[in-house]
């Protein structure tokens, strides 16, 4: 009980951009994003990660944007690890435009806390280069990534995070400044040794130079360790 209440002093962080003021114009979707995550330990140093994520727009009734990343890793401490990495996206949102993207990006890990009760705070700092085959030029965005892992029993954890999206620059791929806020809430379960699914809720929001998009997102990750 100690543990869950102190984690409750974070929540703040994630309720920033979780509701929208009523005087926001938006337009509101229900989404369902499915994940499947897996990481090769190739050895104690070097690992590999492997993932895909499907995810269902208009309300969940067609595959708006399909993603699959990968990236090598290697571990500078117990608490700090560097990689890089490549995604392929296909967003094909509803209209004429489809869009594949190309996304090559950088990020740092670290432990921020970690409390002999099983309480953690990670962060995770990624920077992104991104081309479109249907557009010119590479536009740089940063993401900052911050999650809390709470244990509320001896098998679950209440996980939460919070990840900006900020674009370093503007012109025909992307608009420039804070462009997307996703924030999660959601409880884990382990389903075997190394493996693990966390069905959680997802709160997006997409700011555009028209009406901002409000995601509502049902989302379901699998987590794989070899």
């Amino acid at each position: 009980m100690t543990i869950a209440m102190s984690a409750l002093r974070f929540l703040p962080l994630f309720s920033l951009v979780l509701i929208p003021s009523p005087l926001d114009a938006a337009e509101e979707d229900g989404n369902v994003w499915l994940g499947q995550f897996a990481t090769v330990n190739a050895s104690e140093d070097i690992y590999v990660r492997l993932e895909a994520q499907e995810r269902l727009t208009n309300d969940a009734e067609r595959l708006g944007q399909l993603l699959l990343r990968s990236l090598v890793g290697y571990r500078i401490s117990k608490g700090v690890n560097i990689g890089a990495g490549y995604a392929y996206v296909l967003t094909d949102p509803v209209g004429p435009a489809k869009f594949n993207e190309h996304r090559f990006y950088q990020e740092l890990n670290i432990r921020l806390l970690a409390t002999s009760g099983g309480t953690t705070l990670d962060s995770r700092t990624r920077l992104e280069q991104r081309t479109f085959e249907e557009r010119e030029g590479t536009a740089w965005r940063l993401r900052q990534f911050v999650q809390l892992r709470v244990p509320v029993s001896k098998d679950n954890r209440i996980v939460a995070y919070t990840e900006p999206f900020v674009e370093l620059d503007a012109g025909p791929v992307q608009r420039g400044g804070l462009s997307v806020w996703r924030n999660f809430v959601g409880v884990s379960f382990p389903l075997a040794k190394g493996v693990e699914v966390v069905p959680g809720y997802l709160n997006q929001r997409v700011w555009r130079d028209g009406p901002d998009r409000i995601d509502h997102t049902a989302n379901l990750n699998l987590f794989v360790t070899f």
